[in-house]
């Protein structure tokens, strides 16, 4: 007998059991949660973990379906969809042209690089300078247009706490309440 089999072997799942991976789920919620204010964490991807995780260790009898999994992930993906284009959005509803949407998403992208404020100041940067830049806009219509990609940018965060909070609802809806 190997002497790691003499000591009890590396355990696993089985003696964490049920209470360890409600730990893990309830961590990577949290977390997830967090994620969904603090820039540099994946809040949405980290709950989805959470479920995908919870589900896969219990098993069938973990009351959440598949199908809710599926929910969570499809929250995710139009969260981050809304979120990506809400900067310019934001520039055309104050009045923008497209070059004002186009740098507002330049600026989001380039302003994940100057966390947390890049967040806010890069759409409204790259909304302002491609609006003066290459549409010929004067100084206040450019203004404007980039302070709509910040309001845009405002409301996809408000969203994506919004959807974060959905999908910890959806999954302990569905282990608590749908049978």
């Amino acid at each position: 007998m190997a002497m790691w089999e003499a000591i009890g072997g590396w355990g696993g799942w089985d003696e964490v059991g049920a209470g360890g991976v409600w730990l893990m789920t309830i961590c990577l919620f949290v977390v997830g949660l967090a994620g969904c204010v603090v820039p540099v964490i994946p809040g949405h991807l980290m709950i989805l973990m959470g479920a995908v995780a919870y589900r896969w260790l219990l098993g069938a009898e973990s009351g959440l379906s598949w199908w809710t999994v599926g929910v969570i992930g499809l929250l995710l993906v139009a969260s981050q969809t809304f979120e990506f284009v809400s900067g310019a959005a934001g520039s055309k509803w104050f009045g923008g042209t497209k070059w004002g949407s186009g740098g507002a998403i330049v600026g989001g992208i380039v302003g994940m690089f100057f966390m947390p404020f890049g967040l806010i100041l890069g759409p409204l940067l790259g909304a302002y300078a491609f609006e003066a830049m290459f549409a010929k806009q004067e100084h206040k219509p450019a203004m404007v247009s980039g302070v709509g990609s910040a309001v845009g940018t405002m409301a996809g965060l408000v969203v994506k706490i919004l959807v974060g909070v959905v999908m910890v609802v959806c999954f302990f809806s569905d282990v608590f309440f749908i049978q």
